[in-house]
């Protein structure tokens, strides 16, 4: 029985010739007891669909019918789950809970409703902070609460706008366990809007990508034949669930990586950056010398260790960490949310203090921060009002003091070209996307030609789509001057694609090193090469399953 049915949809913003077709001529059905997945990535038009679902705006063209009736507003029968979290934050998590129920069942007696809201707070596992409020409880936490929230009003539909994308990667899967169980017990149909393949793989029937805007409109369906309970271990030996998610991966970069060009029709100028012991030598530009590559332990970690004060005494949050480096090699950093990652890189970028233990790099011992190690991190810190242009220029102009300006400009342009920005120099950072800006970010730490480049999960907060053609630019740049990197990240196959080796970190505290995984694919890589690799799913089933033991302990 078709519960839901959107008819030709059609929605725009503006007036005249500043009007934008976002949505145009959505078609979709969906049965009663459902879980249907929209794949679509940023400006997709995603949250405009998800909106208008919900009732709370209206399609300019075609209808939304559920059970046959038109919806022209929102109502208790739609409950939905945005990204973000819209608690009231001097509510105690039953008191949040309890704003819907005592709207929706005024009509109920009291201790019925009590009872309503406390059976939703212990589904979503939150019964031990029945009484914390909204910034007592981690991210994870406050989702959860909006998931009781929206559960308890009783609606026919779960309207699921990427609830779990600001969440590292075990909170997620965690999450997204609960929904399954959720959604199992209480025979809710759900509408997930997510960005993230595996998500829609992992918990849904169908998977229905969303073609990016202006007019988006659905691509072909995915039916999702995959036996439930769906294991994240066991689907990883699974050939359907690995031709399915080739199959939906290599339909979205298709439609959504085409026609940009990252050429640059700048030379690099013969310079070197003052950071190197040969500056003042005329070579080509930020290139280190080919027979320097490989130079053992050229970074390298000795008994490193990280000490907090806390009121119930000293907790050490990284213990006896150590790990040595060869020039141009390329490490990821990878394990759960509290590990000491950030912490570790942090430290070799001379930003936090060393307890115990050293950093050397290129036989020098790391005492404060310095432009031989460039940071790019999760956001990037630009200054809004400049340019493209002009916040790279800054670090440009302090290691090319010696540099002609024309020398200068053309090292800020060659690489803004380089992450496709070439189209942007002059674009001031306030009026970008985050992936644009991610771009100025990464742009800015390559042409400082640093000893080091340090990224600090510097993709998680974008798209899947925007992230796999930022990791694209990332190995084609790095390919080119094999600077020495590591990587810290939460997501196994951005692990995979991009380094040489993948360190694993045990939980916190005293985390260290658990176990490190040399990754022997051939270079250049590429997403699509990596899925028909035969060894891919066997390093990827390394990385979830010490990832999982580290979570039982």
């Amino acid at each position: 029985m078709t519960l839901l049915a959107l008819d030709k949809v059609s929605k725009s913003y503006g007036e005249g010739s500043d009007k934008t077709a976002v949505l145009k001529d959505i078609n979709l059905e969906i049965t009663e007891g459902e879980f249907v997945a929209i794949v679509g990535f940023s400006g997709s038009g995603k949250t405009t669909l998800i909106s208008a679902i919900a009732g709370l705006i209206q399609p300019d063209e075609g209808t939304i019918t559920k059970e046959g009736k038109a919806i022209t507003g929102p109502d208790s029968d739609r409950g939905v789950v945005f990204q973000n979290y819209s608690l009231m934050p001097w509510l105690t998590v039953q008191g949040n809970v309890a704003l819907s129920v005592d709207q929706i069942f005024s009509d109920k007696p009291k201790k019925e409703r009590e009872a309503r809201v406390l059976k939703y707070v212990d589904m979503v596992g939150l019964t031990p902070a029945l009484y914390k409020r909204p910034a007592e409880l981690s991210g994870g936490m406050r989702q959860r609460v909006n998931v009781a929230r929206a559960l308890a009003a009783s609606p026919d539909i779960l309207l699921l706008d990427e609830p779990l994308s600001a969440l590292d990667a075990l909170t997620r899967a965690n999450l997204q366990d609960e929904i399954l169980q959720i959604w199992e017990q209480e025979k809710k149909t759900v509408i997930l809007i997510t960005n993230d393949v595996d998500e829609g793989l992992i918990m849904a029937d169908r998977v229905i990508p969303l073609k990016p805007g202006p007019k988006a409109t659905f691509g072909p369906e995915f039916k999702i034949d995959l036996p439930r309970p769906r294991d994240r271990s066991a689907m990883n030996h699974d050939p359907a669930f690995k031709a399915l998610r080739a199959e939906i991966t290599q339909y979205l970069m298709a439609i959504g990586i085409e026609g940009s060009s990252n050429e640059s029709s700048i030379a690099l100028p013969p310079v070197r950056p003052n950071t190197t012991t040969d500056w003042r030598a005329d070579k080509t530009a930020l290139k280190p010398s080919t027979e320097n590559l490989g130079k053992e332990r050229y970074l390298e970690y000795t008994q490193l260790d990280k000490v907090y004060p806390t009121p119930k005494g000293p907790v050490a949050v990284v213990k006896d960490f150590n790990l040595k480096m060869k020039k141009g090699e390329f490490i990821s950093l990878i394990g759960h949310s509290g590990c000491g990652k950030s912490t570790v890189l942090s430290m070799t970028a001379g930003l936090n203090e060393i307890s115990k233990g050293g950093i050397i790099l290129d036989g020098k011992e790391v005492v404060s921060a310095g432009p031989d190690r460039a940071v790019v991190f999760q956001a990037p810190s630009l200054f809004p009002w400049l340019t493209a242009t002009e916040n790279v220029s800054l670090g440009v102009e302090s290691v090319y003091p010696h540099a002609q300006q024309s020398e200068r400009n053309d090292i800020v342009e060659y690489y803004l070209t380089r992450v496709g920005l070439g189209d942007s120099l002059h674009k001031k950072a306030d009026d970008m996307s985050n992936g644009m800006r991610q771009r100025v970010g990464i742009a800015r730490a390559f042409a400082l030609s640093p000893k080091l480049l340090l990224l600090d999960e510097p993709f998680g907060m974008l798209d899947s789509l925007t992230r796999w053609e930022l990791q694209e630019v990332l190995m084609e740049v790095w390919d080119r001057t094999k600077l020495t990197a590591v990587m810290v990240t939460h997501d196994v196959d951005e692990a995979i694609l991009l380094a040489d080796r993948v360190v694993m970190m045990t939980n916190g505290p005293e985390a260290t090193v658990g176990k490190v995984i040399d990754i022997d694919l051939p270079r250049p890589r590429t997403r699509k090469a990596l899925l028909e690799h035969p060894d891919y799913y066997d390093y990827r089933e390394s990385l979830i399953t010490f990832l999982a033991e580290c979570d039982q302990h």
